[in-house]
């Protein structure tokens, strides 16, 4: 009966991937409220220490339990989850081990609960895929059902921590899949909700960041192009900061869980003069966004840029994290002191309050790093429920990403993966060639013959037993050392004289001349060379001898096959 059912829905891909979508959305939902029930009760601990003096030593004992549980004991390395999710997109069909389902919810809420400045959204969004990913080798999916699961999962833990199912949905397509395919949408939506409607049941109808209520006019959109322009700057020098500091850490020749506790160090003194910096930062969120944070520009400014600084030591030196929460953070701190600024130089200029720029620069921070416009605007929109800033929510993101955008043409979350050539996005030509063989490729029904042969005894007893124009050639001891094409010496046929008295090797292109390739190179890059040089056949090398020759011909008939089958 069973194994009736499972036919019935492996027959409806759509039904089987419905069903699977809800149970991945729930199953994510419980790892978001997990990973949020330890990092606030960590964090509510840390409250009770936080006036002693010790206190700036605490967020490097927690990055040094971080770094210890994933490296140490379960031997996975350090990172904010979702390059990791992309790459296992990308390279994998989506395949996660199963303790990822776990591992980065341990590790940063040891992270972020001791006081280290990082978000809780990758890790969940880590937990979510690997959620997605072995239910689906349970169910024995293929690749394109698995990655449709892989976003299941990511869409829900996004919505469950934010109680934000659009935001999950947009996040997914735009961010970690990167194409709106028609038959993922609906699945990964209806996870999405899922998650946030599990989310909804056990901790209620929560908003949050809760608000008043906006009334924009044309004014503050008109002075909301000014922080999309300052959002794009800030936003540039955070990835910046990041880049830099995880660089610098690489570099370092110490045990990781030293690296971390320096770094958890350096927050920590941070913190002692601008505790806002530490945590999440949800909390001086909320206080601003009700335009109830009572400080100069100066302190605010401050603040801001602090935070940049503690995320990057955060995360850099090897801390457990995300980004979406401190660019959260960094956004609504920015965006009150630009209202500050303008209101100081403006006083009497008629625009919104400062809790508005407030979530106007979130959106910006947000769409600048990640390069996902649609992402900032949902998820402000959805976890604010302030859909009176829809359009200056729109100029600030577009602005944002624009702008940064041609300063670092990729998003932070691809840019390790674009540095080291990971990024295989499914159906392009790098992914399809990648998951061919050159083994697989190799045409040996070749005739190979010797350097010193005469034309004459190549003509009478090696061209008729060959089907190519193309003749490898080797010398006495077994060695790849030139190229005969039938076509340069075609004309010698009909001549006795030349034939009886050369060889081989003095009409033969040598080996420095002819463009030949090993079976471990790049076969996209043998491909682009083989279209610059206008070559349909290139001999592969083993060792310096020659074991087959790799056409265009073979490559794009195993193309075509490698395309229907992502596409199945």
């Amino acid at each position: 009966m069973q194994a009736l059912w499972y036919k019935i829905l492996q027959q409806d891909d759509r039904f089987l991937l419905i069903i699977l979508a809800i149970v991945v959305g729930v199953c994510s939902s419980f790892a978001a409220l997990a990973l949020t029930f330890l990092i606030e009760t960590l964090f509510h601990l840390y409250s009770y220490v936080k006036d002693y003096s010790f206190v700036f030593i605490l967020p490097a004992i927690g990055a040094i339990c971080s770094s210890c549980f994933l490296n140490n004991f379960l031997k996975e390395g350090a990172g904010h989850g979702v390059p990791e999710v992309i790459y296992s997109v990308s390279r994998y069909g989506g395949l996660l081990r199963l303790r990822s389902s776990f591992s980065r919810i341990i590790s940063s809420s040891l992270t972020i609960g001791s006081g280290g400045s990082a978000g809780p959204e990758a890790p969940v969004v880590m937990s979510g895929a690997a959620i997605g990913s072995n239910i689906a080798k349970i169910a024995k999916l293929n690749d394109r059902q698995r990655i449709c699961l892989v976003g299941c999962g990511t869409a829900g833990a996004i919505a469950s921590i934010f109680n934000a199912p659009i935001a999950g949905l947009v996040f997914t397509m735009e961010v970690l899949l990167g194409k709106w395919r028609t038959t993922n949408v609906i699945p990964i939506a209806i996870a999405a909700v899922s998650g946030a409607s599990l989310t909804h049941f056990i901790s209620g109808n929560r908003v949050v960041f809760s608000h008043q209520i906006f009334s924009s006019n044309f004014t503050d959109i008109l002075v909301s192009a000014g922080l999309g322009l300052i959002t794009a700057i800030v936003s540039v020098f955070f990835y910046f900061s990041l880049s830099k500091s995880y660089n610098f850490f690489s570099k370092k020749k110490a045990p990781l869980w030293f690296k971390a506790g320096i770094g958890g160090i350096i927050v920590g003194v941070m913190g002692l003069s601008f505790p806002d910096i530490l945590g999440e930062g949800y909390h001086p969120i909320k206080i601003i966004i009700n335009s109830g944070y009572n400080a100069s520009f100066f302190i605010v400014f401050m603040v801001c840029i602090l935070k940049i600084f503690a995320t990057s030591f955060t995360l850099g030196s090897g801390g457990s994290g995300g980004i979406f929460a401190p660019c959260l953070v960094i956004g609504s701190f920015l965006g009150l002191a630009y209202y500050k600024f303008v209101m100081f130089f403006l006083p009497h200029l008629n625009i919104t309050n400062e809790g508005y720029y407030a979530l106007l620069g979130m959106a910006g921070i947000l769409s600048g790093v990640l390069h996902a416009p649609l992402t900032g605007i949902f998820l402000i929109l959805e976890i604010t429920a302030s859909y009176n800033v829809m359009l200056p929510l729109v100029v600030v993101s577009v602005m944002s990403t624009s702008l940064s955008h041609f300063i670092y043409p990729y998003s932070f979350y691809m840019k390790g993966l674009i540095d080291t050539k990971s990024l295989l996005r499914e159906g392009t030509d790098l992914r399809v060639l990648s998951d061919m063989d050159i083994r697989e490729l190799l045409e040996k029904d070749c005739v190979v013959i010797n350097e010193n042969i005469t034309l004459n005894h190549f003509f009478k007893n090696e061209v008729k037993y060959s089907k190519r124009n193309l003749f490898p050639v080797e010398d006495d001891e077994g060695n790849f050392v030139g190229l005969l094409d039938f076509n340069d010496v075609r004309k010698y046929i009909f001549n006795p004289i030349v034939c009886n008295s050369t060889l081989v090797r003095y009409v033969m292109r040598p080996k420095e001349d002819v463009y030949k390739a090993t079976i471990d190179d790049s076969l996209n890059e043998i491909l682009s060379i083989m279209d610059n040089k206008g070559l349909f056949s290139v001999p592969i090398l083993y060792n310096g001898r020659f074991i087959g020759m790799l056409s265009k011909a073979t490559i794009l008939d195993k193309y075509r096959t490698e395309l229907l089958l992502q596409a199945d």
